[in-house]
């Protein structure tokens, strides 16, 4: 799912909003989801996971195009862990084929 998706799926379910209004919506919780992770809270939506940011730290690497060795910066990831009624809802659901999984059109 796109972001566009979730735009149009929150304004089908709430008829009262306008696609603009839910665009708003969308972009709103996004951008203070990007602030609480750049501050280093961590945030959690009960039944659906967990984000948080984890400390990488700086090491050398190889560049495999060209088999040089590179050196790797320290860097902050973003690190996702799925909650545990996620995980049920996922794991009672994979008692279907996957390739028998029919993926939402993109239109």
């Amino acid at each position: 799912m796109i972001k566009s998706g979730l735009v149009e799926i929150l304004a089908l379910h709430r008829p009262f909003l306008h696609l603009k209004d839910a665009e708003r919506i969308v972009d709103a919780i996004l951008e203070e989801m990007t602030e609480a992770l750049m501050r280093g809270d961590r945030i959690e939506l009960r039944g659906f996971g967990t984000f948080s940011i984890r400390h990488r730290q700086p090491k050398s690497g190889r560049n495999p195009r060209t088999n040089t060795s590179i050196f790797i910066e320290e860097k902050w990831i973003p690190f996702f862990k799925a909650g545990r009624e996620m995980q049920q809802r996922l794991n009672a659901a994979s008692n279907l084929n996957p390739h028998e999984i029919v993926p939402a059109s993109a239109d």
